[in-house]
């Protein structure tokens, strides 16, 4: 196994530099991430979905809807919830995603034109912070 004792973070997700008198700012506990603009988790649930109506979700999230109330986003994960995290057609019940994006996205029932599909917000992690 290679060492890594010598390996150091040089820049912040923001580039900066990263010198012993920022360190100690670099690693204080604030809301936000360093992965994205905003990056959210919504549960997708309906009884026995289809693959057909995951992937009309995933494109709908993907392309948007209605400007402002749902922007396109980049989907980044999505995890059946299921005991061995396989989707299975017809019999899944819940899927989580992970989208990313600086847009609206709006949960409710019905989502992405899938009659029966609600979709929630779980959780929610705002982009960089100063």
């Amino acid at each position: 196994m290679a060492d890594l004792t010598s390996i150091r973070q040089t820049t912040d997700n923001s580039g900066n530099a990263i010198t012993a008198a920022y360190a100690p700012a670099n690693k204080k506990a604030k809301s936000g991430q360093g992965i994205a603009g905003r990056t959210r988790i919504i549960n997708l649930a309906k009884t026995n979905m289809t693959l057909t109506e995951l992937e009309t979700v995933l494109t709908f999230l993907q392309l948007g809807g209605v400007a402002g109330t749902n922007d396109a986003h980049t989907v980044v994960g999505v995890q059946p919830l299921t005991e061995s995290g396989v989707f299975t057609t017809g019999t899944t019940d819940a899927v989580q995603v992970a989208i990313q994006g600086t847009g609206a996205c709006t949960v409710g029932a019905d989502f992405g034109g899938v009659t029966g599909l609600t979709s929630s917000l779980l959780a929610e992690f705002s982009g960089l912070q100063a």
